[in-house]
């Protein structure tokens, strides 16, 4: 028999089972009560609220990490300009569309900022202090001035506008120090009808002493309100129950009767208060009231059936499949010797077969591929061997050849026609040892023997000293260079000559691939956010770019953006030709200093010259002058 009909069979004999058994109990023996479930509904409409809660929590906290970050905010706090503080805060703060009330409150504890958004979406300015300085969601944070501390949220009234607001609070840090707390709030009049079209009931909103303080039914209203209040004590265990969800009694309100479930309004460990989800009785149709016991005895008898007669046939099924699997989890492991040992002749013993005789090509396939990786090891270290032997080998007669030439230029100071072969010739060795250093460079970063010479440094002195050896280039080329962002970033801890090449590489790769007449920019900042404390430094011109695809391979030895033999002469002329290993220097340095190098551009043109951005992020040390 094969294995579709050891399979189909029997299960399609008990499938026509169970359905006909199911129609029967469908039909004659359904059981649910309308209690049981109108509660099971209350309770998914329950954790629906308690989740918006939290993701509005969530809106919340990004909004005010936004404004506490935001770039000139918390100086203004600190300074005591509360009228930058408004202009800064207010459009960011619509823009950000988190919430619709933000306070931000002085390092002096006191109300500094205060805006929120009425009705009508505009933005209104509050002068008067509304106490949510001294409120028991912002004091905490002045006693303990941590800017670590945890957010902390609330229900409240806002008095400015009498509205009733889901807070949260946070820490503003500023150079590390506790700088005030910003509070974001959302109003419960945008909360609970957001949350009625979500979990389809009615919701109720209660404060500190059981009394109903926001709610969806009926108009809303006080008199409303008042006649869903609940007793204190009840409020209390509510909130302090160990269940997540309490049913409370059947009510009824405007003729209409309803159940509900309340629940502690829980955000993170903080319980703020006691809300309820409500529906009508008659939300779910009663259906006919029959023996349970007997639907659940009857199942339960056909469901062991089924389970009897599927162990016994997924045993005659799963045996070899065992097989199989353990057979390719040792063949994965890098077991290649390991076989089934299956030898049915049903579709699983093919399989097996089939899968055996695979295994048998892949271990023949893998040791060619070994003995291969093993050629190309040995190929790229005589390569990297011959790079550094070659180069050690030329450093002395091209410092033989320099000498000699700066002796005949000095010689010849007076022959114009010499001078020129004189200086011809240094310019060529100078070229040539540039040539050689990179090769060495290359050889050092390869064999992972590049040793850097930490020391605490300024990228503004770098890149002048970096820069400085192109000034007659760019004269010549009429490029213009400039720079932004550099005098105010913070110091490195780094090697300052590999670094000096690296911008010296890119500054010069910049100047090959930029038309006579372009710019070249170079921008500094500074990240500490959701990445670790960093500078990142941005060499922007207007050249012909790069291509699709090979922002990546730009940095591989030996890579050259076209075709080799059409490069024009020179390290600083327009697609001035080179040996392809500056970028790959770059690359090799900045990763020994635990940073990291990239490119960016829109494609290459030498008609339209959408140009080339490339980014140098390198770790800022901590306050003890290690790398974070």
């Amino acid at each position: 028999m094969s294995i579709r009909l050891k399979v189909i069979l029997p299960f399609l004999i008990l499938t026509v089972v169970v359905a006909m058994i199911g129609v029967y109990v469908v039909t004659r023996l359904v059981a649910n009560s309308l209690s049981d479930r109108l509660t099971n509904q209350l309770l998914e409409a329950g954790r629906v609220v308690s989740d918006s809660f939290v993701r509005q929590e969530s809106n919340h906290i990004e909004t005010a990490r936004s404004l506490a970050f935001y770039e000139g905010l918390a100086q203004a706090v600190v300074d005591g300009d509360k009228q930058k503080a408004y202009d800064m805060a207010g459009p960011a703060f619509i823009g950000l569309g988190g919430g619709e009330n933000l306070i931000l409150i002085s390092p002096q504890q006191s109300e500094f900022t205060h805006v929120y958004i009425n009705a009508n979406g505009e933005l209104r300015r509050v002068e008067e202090s509304t106490g949510m300085a001294n409120s028991s969601i912002v004091a905490p944070f002045f006693l303990t001035r941590n800017v670590d501390e945890t957010p902390r949220r609330a229900l409240g009234v806002n008095l400015a506008n009498n509205e009733i607001y889901y807070y949260t609070a946070l820490p503003i840090p500023y150079n590390g120090e506790f700088a005030g707390v910003i509070v974001v709030g959302t109003s419960l009049r945008t909360i609970l009808p957001f949350l009625k079209s979500v979990v389809l009931s009615d919701i109720i909103i209660y404060g500190g002493n059981g009394q109903a303080i926001a709610t969806t039914l009926g108009a809303g209203d006080s008199v409303t309100l008042w006649k869903l209040n609940i007793p204190e004590a009840e409020y209390q265990k509510v909130l302090n129950s160990g269940e997540k969800f309490v049913v409370g009694n059947n009510f009824e309100l405007d003729g209409r009767k309803y159940r509900l479930l309340r629940g502690a309004l829980q955000i993170a460990n903080d319980r703020i208060g006691v809300f309820a989800v409500v529906l009508p009785t008659d939300f779910v149709l009663q259906s006919g009231e029959e023996s349970r016991s007997t639907y659940v005895e009857l199942f339960t008898l056909v469901m062991l059936v089924v389970v009897a007669v599927g162990f016994t046939i997924s045993r005659l099924i799963t045996r070899p499949l065992y097989s199989l699997v353990n057979t390719s989890q040792a063949i994965a492991d890098g077991d290649l010797e390991k076989r089934t040992g299956i030898h049915s002749r049903d579709e699983i013993g093919e399989l097996a077969a089939t899968f055996d005789d695979m295994t048998g090509k892949l271990q023949e396939r893998t040791r060619e591929l070994e003995h291969t990786n093993e050629r190309l090891r040995r190929i790229d270290k005589t390569k990297t061997n011959f790079i550094q032997i070659s180069a050690h080998e030329l450093r002395t007669p091209l410092t033989l050849i320099m000498g000699y030439s700066q002796m005949l230029e000095q010689d010849t100071q007076h022959n114009p026609e010499l001078l020129k072969l004189a200086k011809g010739i240094l310019e060529g060795s100078e070229r040539m040892t540039d040539v050689v250093e990179s090769m060495l460079d290359v050889s050092r970063i390869d064999s992972n023997a590049l040793t850097l010479r930490r020391t605490s440094v300024g990228m503004e002195a770098i890149i002048r000293k970096a820069k400085k050896g192109f000034a007659e280039a760019l004269h010549e080329r009429d490029i213009k260079l400039s720079t932004e962002g550099l005098t105010e970033l913070p110091q490195l801890s780094a090697d300052p000559e590999l670094l000096q090449k690296v911008f010296y590489q890119l500054i010069m790769n910049a100047i090959k691939y930029t038309p006579d007449g372009g710019s070249i920019n170079i921008s500094g900042r500074y990240l500490n956010g959701d990445v670790n404390p960093q500078v990142e430094i941005t060499i922007a011109d207007t050249g012909v770019g790069i291509e699709p695809g090979s922002t990546q391979v730009i940095f591989e030895k030996f890579n050259q953006p076209s075709e080799v033999l059409l490069h024009s002469s020179g390290k600083t002329k327009f697609k001035g030709g080179g040996p392809g290993l500056g970028l790959a220097i770059a690359r090799g340095i900045v990763e020994a200093h635990g940073g990291r190098i990239w490119a960016e551009s829109a494609g290459y043109s030498e008609e339209t010259y959408p140009g080339s951005r490339f980014f140098v992020a390198l770790p800022v040390p901590d306050n003890n002058g290690e790398k974070q």
